[in-house]
């Protein structure tokens, strides 16, 4: 930390230096190259079998191993998965077959290393609502947590057999940009609620799992914390188990694994423009860490039967 802004930085303030181990000792990294799946499998130390997850990424496409490296530390035998934009998927998010998801699934389910009868599906932003579909036609998940996810299909059709969901609406006239051109645009999708959008909502009451739902209340993407309590009107209105929602004030769109820096903005492959993803330094970052917790406690209560001893400190 430097004093002043600009080009020159002052006197030297403070310096600290942070080490983070991702893939520790004894952690098995397995590409993953069967059938269509485009993966990487992490496998805890130990002969197993393991408590398994399948974890997806948003938007921005490619194969993110970080989190499930990380998780794989905690016990958890965890499939990052490549859904797009990565070697032979495809490259623009025009549309998704549920099928993909499903050989994945297949995949988890039928490893020696993971422990049935289920697993669990971890999901960030765009991945977030995948996750929810695959939860809502797929046989074999047991948990389901979201990040800031939606429960409308956004951003490309989804397609499964004969059923195709189309994606929610947008109006680019409610993007908002301030003056540094940066772009916020939480109001540009429409309601799931009202006319022909009301298709592009995920018929999650068709899950047979619990739901987590970690929602950042200052959240710039989308309206995270709507979608969280219409899921779960919807869920409870077809006599389904009430989700949990951890809602953290102050917490922006992406949340990640604990001290990770803040991500305040960036290009946003969608609109082709930087956008605001919201979050108050502290706060963002004190939610992370307690995110983790919830997450990790979520998973070994469904996908193992024994709770982790964690409780949420905010």
């Amino acid at each position: 930390a430097f004093e002043g802004h600009g080009e020159r930085p002052g006197r030297l303030l403070a310096q600290a230096q942070h080490e983070r181990a991702f893939l520790r000792d004894g952690v098995r990294r397995v590409p993953v190259r069967e059938g269509r799946i485009r993966a990487t499998l992490f496998l805890p130390p130990g002969s197993g079998p393991f408590p398994g997850i399948i974890d997806l990424y948003g938007a921005g496409g490619g194969l993110p191993e970080y989190r499930a490296c990380l998780l794989a530390t905690h016990g958890f035998a965890v499939l990052a998965l490549a859904f797009y934009s990565y070697e032979d998927l495809p490259k623009g998010m025009k549309e998704f077959h549920l099928e993909y998801f499903e050989e994945a699934v297949n995949y988890m389910l039928h490893h020696t290393q993971v422990k049935g009868p289920g697993i669990g599906l971890l999901g960030h932003s765009k991945g977030g609502d995948l996750c929810v579909s695959m939860a809502s036609f797929l046989k074999g998940i047991t948990a389901t947590a979201l990040i800031n996810g939606s429960v409308a299909n956004v951003g490309a059709v989804l397609r499964y057999k004969d059923i195709t969901i189309p994606p929610l609406g947008i109006n680019p006239k409610r993007i908002k940009v301030g003056e540094s051109g940066i772009a916020d645009i939480i109001d540009v999708l429409n309601s799931p609620l009202e006319g022909p959008d009301q298709q592009s909502f995920i018929p999650l009451e068709k899950a047979e799992c619990c739901f987590l739902f970690i929602v950042g209340q200052d959240d710039h993407n989308w309206k995270s914390e709507f979608f969280a309590v219409e899921g779960s009107k919807r869920l409870q209105a077809h006599g389904k188990e009430k989700p949990e929602i951890v809602c953290y004030p102050g917490a922006g769109h992406y949340i990640e694994p604990p001290f990770f820096p803040m991500c305040a903005a960036s290009m946003h492959l969608l609109f082709g423009k930087p956008v605001l993803w919201g979050g108050e330094p502290k706060a963002h970052c004190e939610a992370q860490i307690d995110a983790w917790q919830q997450i990790q406690a979520f998973f070994h209560k469904h996908l193992t039967g024994k709770p982790s001893g964690t409780c949420s400190k905010l």
